[in-house]
């Protein structure tokens, strides 16, 4: 057995150029199969705790994937929204240990404006129950003042103190330029005093404002648009009411999560207004597997690659068969069998299937570690940085089993390798 390896390591290296070629070709398959699974993973990891620790998300009745794109993801429109007395009747419930009110509807160039309480930076969480940090400047604490989410402020290069007009409606941005959205306030400019530490959630890409100052913006306007003729002064917004109407929808945390089921039926079953709670992990899951299909489809075409490689394995070493004839022969007349032979070629592929899925395992490492802050900033994906899971290994695995059952192949045509054949001059 120790001579049929070493002939076969051997006759690998003898074959260098080519079967090098296949290495490279098996490790860039291997990374592409196992940096797709390790994305497809963290990005689930990273959707799934976009929002972490609040145990229902409540909002006007209707679906419970729309309410949480909605007030989460911060993706569509609310038909309706939720009455301020409504939320202060969840918020004082004996069951609910905390609530987080969050008013959406206006943007800035194409990103979320989110009305809220200071509360929020001490309550939201995300991941493993991170919460948020502040890179630079403060929390807001009076009119018009703005915290920006990291991606905000990296895009437009803001920093504490600038000024910022938000628009009216949820628009975006075309050609990186124009921005299509409703009327603006431009006359009520915020002054940014804070902005966030990278998250990876749709925390990076919102604009978090007082819900005063959401009611301040709008206290002139009628139908949902500015009243011809008034405009009025911002020193002048400090008389009215400036206590919102109605909020999007509300995170709540309870005090014991066992009553989660309990405080969902009794949202569900108020008279007052027709409203929903939804537990977001259940939601979410609903959620991920209508990207399912996707996501399968993404991982059958990198193990379709792998395959690839590993056909184009076997399609080389039966290739070079034709060039070893004469040497496979001159293996058998010095002792060799037909079974030694067949070993011979196995080990050789099973060579360089390891390697090159073990130089796959390097790939994979180098590249998470130098994607891992474009994932972040480009797509709001967490690469975590870590060995090998058993997932991962058992990908890696399967790929090494895959790249020996392809070997049989050139091993049964050495099998049936005659010494006939391999001696007879061929014309």
């Amino acid at each position: 057995m120790k001579a049929v390896l070493i002939l076969a390591m051997k006759g690998a290296l003898a074959r260098r150029g080519t079967l090098g070629l296949m290495l490279v070709s098996i490790a860039l398959a291997t990374a592409l199969l196992l940096a797709v699974e390790r994305i497809r993973h963290d990005a689930r990891q990273s959707f799934v705790q976009s929002v972490s620790g609040v145990d229902l998300v409540v909002g006007p009745r209707g679906g419970a994937v729309p309410l949480l794109m909605h007030a989460v993801f911060r993706v569509g429109d609310a038909s309706t929204g939720m009455r301020w007395e409504s939320y202060r009747q969840i918020a004082t419930h004996p069951a609910v240990d905390w609530a987080l009110p969050l008013a959406l509807g206006d943007s800035y160039r194409g990103f979320s404006v989110l009305g809220t309480t200071p509360d929020y930076f001490e309550r939201f969480r995300y991941g493993d129950r991170q919460s948020l940090r502040l890179a630079d400047g403060r929390p807001f604490t009076g009119l018009f003042e703005a915290v920006l989410g990291s991606e905000v402020a990296k895009r437009f290069g803001h920093r504490p103190g600038d000024r910022i007009a938000l628009a009216h409606g949820s628009g975006h941005i075309e050609d990186g330029a124009k921005e299509l959205a409703g009327p603006g306030h431009d006359n009520r400019p915020f002054t940014v005093v804070g902005i966030l530490a990278p998250t990876g959630t749709p925390v990076d890409r919102s604009v978090h404002v007082s819900l005063e100052s959401i009611s301040a913006l709008h206290v002139d306007w009628v139908g949902g648009a500015p009243a011809p003729g008034l405009s009025l002064p911002a020193a002048a917004l400090s008389k009215f009411d400036l206590a919102p109407k109605e909020i999007s929808a509300a995170l709540v945390g309870l005090k014991r999560r066992a009553d989660a089921f309990r405080m969902q039926r009794h949202v569900n079953e108020l008279r007052d207004e027709p409203l929903m709670a939804v537990l977001p992990g259940i939601a979410l899951d609903e959620l991920w597997r209508t990207l399912g299909l996707m996501e399968r489809t993404l991982f059958a075409v990198s193990a379709l690659v792998v395959a690839v490689g590993l056909a184009g394995l076997a399609a080389t070493m039966l290739a070079g068969l034709a060039e070893r004839r004469r040497e496979l022969a001159v293996l058998r007349a010095l002792g060799a069998g037909p079974g030694a032979l067949c070993l011979m070629l196995l080990a050789e592929g099973l060579f360089v299937t390891a390697a090159g899925a073990l130089a796959g395992l390097v790939l994979l490492a180098a590249g998470s570690a130098a994607a891992a802050p474009w994932l972040l900033d480009q797509f709001g994906i967490v690469l975590g940085q870590r060995w090998p899971s058993v997932n991962e290994l058992a990908l890696v695995g399967a790929i090494i089993g895959t790249g020996l059952i392809a070997s049989l192949i050139p091993g049964w045509r050495a099998w049936r390798m005659s010494l006939a054949d391999g001696l007879t001059p061929r014309t």
